[in-house]
């Protein structure tokens, strides 16, 4: 047998230098939650909240009168949506996740489109080939109704040299 090699990944994402501050990445993909969705990641996620799981419960004792979808569920298919066109292969980590707001509620069968605004972007002092990056990822419903503002770090790696 020979020396295995293996082929580079396929890069989607934009490199450190791309992500300049005040660039606006407008997801192509949209997203439509559905109550299948929302029932298989809050029981995957050991969630037992009613408001998510009883359609009894949450027509007749909550304020929405209907099933809302988890927050959580909310945030990882907007952090899904934006990875393609952002960090696809360009990504080492996630450094960490602050300001997560959710201003109005999501309810199955509702569709969101997502936004995301580099606020900032370092080379990273201890790694000279990578960057801090930090995003605002927003989601919007199909009535424009802005659903998820999440604020995100991440170490992006910097554009390959032709070394």
């Amino acid at each position: 047998m020979g020396e295995k090699t293996s082929a580079p990944r396929p890069v989607g994402g934009m490199w450190f230098e791309d992500l300049e501050p005040g660039v606006v990445v407008s997801h192509a993909i949209r997203r439509t939650l559905t109550e299948a969705d929302n029932v298989l990641f809050t029981t995957l996620t050991m969630n037992p909240a009613w408001l998510h799981l009883d359609f009894d419960y949450a027509q007749n004792e909550t304020e929405f009168g209907r099933p809302l979808v988890n927050s959580m569920l909310t945030l990882a298919t907007v952090i899904g949506i934006s990875v393609h066109e952002t960090t696809l292969g360009t990504t080492v980590a996630n450094l960490g996740f602050r300001e997560i707001v959710f201003p109005a509620p999501l309810f199955h069968g509702d569709t969101i489109r997502v936004e995301s605004e580099v606020l900032e972007a370092r080379p990273s002092r201890s790694r000279p080939q990578q960057g801090i990056v930090t995003f605002e990822h927003r989601a919007f419903e199909q009535n424009d109704r802005l659903v998820c503002r999440a604020v995100r770090d991440a170490l992006m790696h910097c554009r390959p040299s032709d070394d």
